[in-house]
């Protein structure tokens, strides 16, 4: 039996920009925004996604990566109770949640880096930070130096070698569990976090909650490295990510099939997304806007956990610049879905319960069929069961004819159930594949 996450189909709420919250957390009232998330549980329903990646969540000063208090919801979006009321409303649609877990560093308004700055050197705490120096201050005036991550001085790095740190993190998840019942936590910074943090981590939330669920932010890297028995279970397949946008760009099959022929070994187990609160969205990447919806045809068919972001649903657009992500990162109310609705929309939504509904997505192997610079197929097994995929990125129709490995007659439309079956002669299925589009085909009986 597969695990929750292997059968995840995941939405990604970036709250602080999609409630429109202030960019600086200068006031002292609660502000109750969670009541515009609550109203997109019905719509993730509808399209088929059962679980949410929601975050940054926690008390924080601006974007929300620079942590106050890792126990309180940030105010600019509710308090704890409204956070809980939001996890229970999922579960009870079916939809798993998993936050932000931002372990490499804290704001300076943490209350150990505040201690620091009181009483320096006598601050049971100033072994908290990486590179703590009462030799000279940080760029931002505090009395003291550290390791800030990546030079932003306003984000000091946590000293995770600490075993105190790492009790009152482990205690903070344990909290977390306990006080809104969260199923997973995604990994902010995973590829500098210590590896025997992260191994200690997955030994004590495999305690708290069965098939909880630990993924990372990784980039670049062998990710076998990250997911394995010891350690997480998942990291972002940013692999995946760029080979999609430039293989459609590129007009070339062969970069994607690559990078996925390259990761086989643990491509199932990856988070998979196109677009994400960091990267440009995958409207404005791609040179043609008719690629969008062969892209997300790959995104939830090839192997991986499939995510969509926010908005990506409808098609929106948006590129950050040198100075600011806040275009990655827009305020969309539920109000704005019936005029944003658009195909890809529809797509999306019959993608999302085709991954949901059929196993073969889930953990199933990958077998690569055709291969040329505009088309593309392969298939998913699971047992006997295989699923075929078909892809053209080329503006015309393509005739392409497709060897199946399988002791068969007939193929059904699962994208277009209102298709005719699709016959397999001389073990091939000839298909025709109109221009920026796909087929996905359910094998009827047979066997390898």
């Amino acid at each position: 039996m597969s695990t929750w996450y292997e059968r995840g189909v995941f939405y990604h709420m970036y709250p602080l920009g999609m409630t429109g919250a202030p960019k600086h957390n200068e006031n002292t009232e609660i502000t109750h925004r969670f009541d515009q998330l609550n109203r997109y549980i019905p719509h993730l329903n509808q399209l088929g996604f059962n679980a949410i990646y929601i975050g940054p969540l926690f008390e924080s000063s601006s974007h929300g990566y620079d942590t106050r208090d890792y126990k309180l919801v940030d105010r600019r979006l509710g308090d704890n109770s409204d956070f809980k009321e939001f996890v229970a409303l999922c579960h009870q649609s079916g939809i798993k949640v998993v936050v932000d877990g931002v372990f490499n560093h804290t704001g300076r308004e943490f209350f150990a880096f505040r201690d620091i700055c009181e009483k320096r050197w006598d601050s049971p705490y100033k072994d908290w930070y990486k590179g703590v120096n009462f030799d000279w201050q940080s760029p931002l005036g505090d009395p003291f130096g550290f390791e800030a991550w990546q030079g932003h001085f306003e984000l000091p790095c946590l000293n995770l070698f600490n075993p105190a740190v790492r009790q009152y993190l482990f205690d903070v998840i344990r909290f977390w569990v306990n006080e809104f019942d969260i199923d997973g936590i995604r990994l902010d910074c995973a590829n500098v976090l210590d590896f025997n943090f992260m191994k200690e981590l997955r030994r004590e939330t495999a305690a708290m909650k069965e098939d909880f669920w630990l993924m990372g932010e990784v980039i670049h890297g062998d990710y076998s490295r990250w997911v394995n028995p010891e350690m997480l279970h998942s990291v972002t397949n940013y692999e995946l990510h760029k080979s999609i946008y430039s293989g459609f760009n590129d007009h070339n099959f062969f970069e994607i099939a690559h990078n996925v022929r390259r990761l086989e070994a643990i491509g199932r187990e990856l988070y998979t997304f196109v677009d994400n609160h960091d990267e440009d969205r995958i409207a404005s990447k791609l040179t043609k806007r008719d690629h969008l919806a062969p892209v997300y045809m790959c995104l939830f068919t090839l192997p991986g956990i499939p995510s969509v972001y926010y908005g990506g649903e409808w098609g929106v657009e948006g590129k950050r610049t040198r100075t600011s992500d806040d275009d990655l990162r827009p305020a969309i109310s539920m109000d704005q879905a019936e005029t944003l609705h658009c195909p890809l929309t529809d797509l999306i939504g019959k993608l999302g319960h085709i991954h949901a509904e059929n196993p073969e997505f889930h953990a199933g192997r990958y077998q690569e069929l055709l291969l040329t610079n505009r088309q593309y197929a392969y298939g998913r097994w699971d047992g006997d069961s295989l699923i075929v995929t078909a892809l053209n990125s080329d503006d015309n129709p393509a005739a392409i004819s497709i060897p199946v490995p399988v002791n068969a007659n007939t193929a059904v439309h699962l994208l277009e159930p209102e298709l005719e079956e699709v016959p397999i002669e001389n073990g091939k299925i000839n298909l025709t594949v109109p221009g920026n589009w796909g087929a996905i085909l359910k094998i009827k009986g047979g066997s390898k």
